[in-house]
C-alpha cells in the first residue's frame, strides 16, 4: 500500500508541472523510478517508453506501463489516475477562469512563458533518452537527420519512426 501511495504522490506532483504533456517530465520520472527507488531498470524504463510511443493511443500510455511494471494492475491504475487527475482539474479551472481574462496582459504573458518551459522539458527528455541508450555515431547521426527532416519537410513523423525501426532491426545502432 505504501508503494501505491508513493507512486500516486510522485505522479500527482509531476502532473502539476507536465506542461507539454507527460513526456516533458520524463527526466524526473527516470530520476525517481530508476535512480532513486530502483523500481525499474534503465532498459525497462526505455523499453516501456518506446513501446508506448509506437503503440496507437495517447502519449500517456508509458505512465500506465511504468505503473504496471512497478506494482501490477493496481500500480498501472494509480499511476495513470495520478498523472491525469491533478492536471485535468487545473486545466478545467484555468479554462473557466482564463476564458474571462484572456485579453489581460498577465494572462498573455503566462501563456507565452509556458512555451520555453515546455521546450526545455522536452529537450531534457531527449537528452535523458540519448544517455540511457548509449548511442554511437550512427545513432546520433540518424537522430540529427530525423530532426532536420522533421523540421524542414512535411514528411509524416510515422514514416520517420518506421525508417528508424527498420534501421534498428537491420542492426544500425
Amino acid at each position: 500500500m505504501t508503494l501505491l501511495l508513493s507512486l500516486f504522490g510522485h505522479f500527482a506532483q509531476l502532473s502539476l508541472i507536465a506542461f507539454g504533456g507527460a513526456s516533458a517530465v520524463l527526466p524526473d520520472m527516470h530520476r525517481v523510478l530508476v535512480t532513486e527507488h530502483h523500481w525499474l531498470s534503465e532498459s525497462a524504463f526505455a523499453a516501456s517508453y518506446t513501446i508506448a510511443q509506437v503503440a496507437p493511443g495517447p502519449n500517456l500510455l508509458f505512465v500506465l506501463l511504468f505503473g504496471l511494471q512497478i506494482a501490477g494492475l493496481p500500480g498501472a491504475l494509480v499511476a495513470l489516475f495520478a498523472m491525469c487527475l491533478p492536471s485535468s482539474l487545473i486545466a478545467l479551472a484555468v479554462e473557466h477562469y482564463g476564458h474571462r481574462h484572456r485579453d489581460h496582459r498577465w494572462h498573455q504573458l503566462i501563456r507565452r512563458a509556458l512555451a520555453p518551459l515546455t521546450i526545455a522539458l522536452i529537450l531534457a527528455t531527449g537528452v535523458l533518452l540519448i544517455n540511457g541508450s548509449r548511442p554511437g555515431i550512427v545513432s546520433l547521426s540518424l537522430t540529427a537527420a530525423t530532426v532536420v527532416i522533421g523540421l524542414k519537410t512535411r514528411v509524416n513523423p510515422l514514416w520517420l519512426i518506421a525508417a528508424g525501426a527498420l534501421l534498428g532491426a537491420l542492426g544500425w545502432r
